[in-house]
């Protein structure tokens, strides 16, 4: 009996919320409507960054005891105009921010 109901609600529905509606009898809740970005932005900083910074700095590690101490030096100015290309890109978010409420204030 559920398995035909399922089934049906398979074929009828095109998405898995609309099927489960159908079985459970219950709905999702509304979606609020707003992503909190600053704790987004704080768990990225907070969070994976430190993570990226240690695998990076164990290849460094791993590559200058096999003796590429050139590739390491390579390796670490990319890896550092990287890190000055994304602070320059976190300054101007907040630049234009800035610039976004002067203009429409």
């Amino acid at each position: 009996m559920i398995f035909t109901e399922l089934g049906q609600a398979v074929l009828n529905s095109t998405h898995a919320a609309d099927v489960l509606a159908v079985v459970t009898g219950k709905t999702a809740p509304a979606p609020s409507g707003e992503i909190n970005t600053d704790a987004l932005i704080s768990f990225f900083a907070s969070k994976i960054a430190p993570i990226l910074l240690a695998v990076l700095g164990i290849i460094f590690i791993g590559r200058a005891s096999k003796g590429e101490v050139s590739k390491v030096l390579t390796s670490s100015a990319i890896a550092i105009i990287g890190l000055a290309f994304i602070a320059g890109a976190v300054s101007l978010f907040f630049v234009g921010t800035y610039l976004v409420n002067l203009a429409f204030k």
